[in-house]
């Protein structure tokens, strides 16, 4: 195999890896934009949760504090804050499959976890 060659091939392997690597980086932009919202059945509370489970906002139906005792308000909260953080992990699985189908999604989304840092770096060759 001639030298040009090799160079051509290491070539076209960065590109791919470059392709990769932005492709990633997008899917982590949309993954900081997803969010999920869960209201309970009876419609009195609706939380709003990031993609990492973070409250981002509680909403109450005015008529809330004549139906519910304060015990079955956090009951309810609790529970919205559970299915919207359900729902909104099913939707970054969904987004990240296919580009990386067998990654371990629990252990990435942890505290501080960037996909950045599992990335090489663009480079040429």
């Amino acid at each position: 195999m001639a030298s040009n060659e090799h160079w051509r091939l290491l070539e076209q392997l960065v590109q791919e890896v470059n392709q990769q690597t932005e492709q990633l980086k997008q899917m982590q932009a949309s993954a900081k934009e997803l969010s999920a919202t869960a209201t309970s059945q009876d419609g009195m509370v609706s939380v709003t949760v990031g993609p990492r489970g973070e409250v981002r906002a509680i909403e109450f139906d005015p008529r809330i504090y004549r139906k519910l005792s304060p015990s079955e308000l956090s009951a309810s909260i609790v529970e919205q804050i559970r299915h919207a953080t359900l729902q909104v992990s099913r939707e970054m699985k969904e987004l990240m499959e296919p580009l990386v189908p067998n990654l371990p999604f629990e252990d990435l989304f942890g505290e501080e976890t960037s996909f950045e840092s599992f990335l090489p770096q663009p480079g040429t060759p």
